[in-house]
């Protein structure tokens, strides 16, 4: 049983759902949706308020501009694509607390939520007061 217990708090640890995302960007927690595709694909379409920096271009140099008091969300377009997991090996690996969001951008979309770009679609809004 413990080895079960341990094994669900490690995927709590490591793993993101969209709804709690959404409650989480929706709440001004401190939590940065993070796009680890390609310019082009963020340009095209990508959840409010998310940052793009595509997994293959994450160095010291490219992430000092960053908060580390954050948790950062990588995603990607959908369980077909690796780049989330890319993306959060390499934010890891620079000392960041990061999260993978399952399902990336298709289940975004999937669960009901709007996203930004030139293909945007409507859903439910993240609005910031600040």
């Amino acid at each position: 049983m413990n080895a079960q217990i341990k094994h669900y708090e490690d995927k709590l640890a490591y793993e993101m759902d969209p709804s709690d995302l959404f409650d989480a960007l929706n709440k001004g927690e401190k939590i940065v949706a993070l796009d680890t595709r390609k310019p082009f694909g963020y340009e095209v379409e990508h959840i409010p308020t998310a940052i793009n920096i595509p997994h293959r271009e994450m160095n010291e140099i490219t992430t000092q501009h960053l908060d580390r008091d954050v948790i950062y969300v990588t995603y990607c377009d959908g369980i077909g694509c690796n780049a989330s997991t890319k993306g959060a090996l390499n934010m890891a690996r620079l000392g960041f607390n990061v999260r993978e969001l399952m399902g990336g951008l298709e289940w975004w979309k999937f669960d009901g939520y709007a996203t930004e770009g030139t293909k945007a679609v409507m859903g439910e809004n993240i609005e910031c007061a600040c």
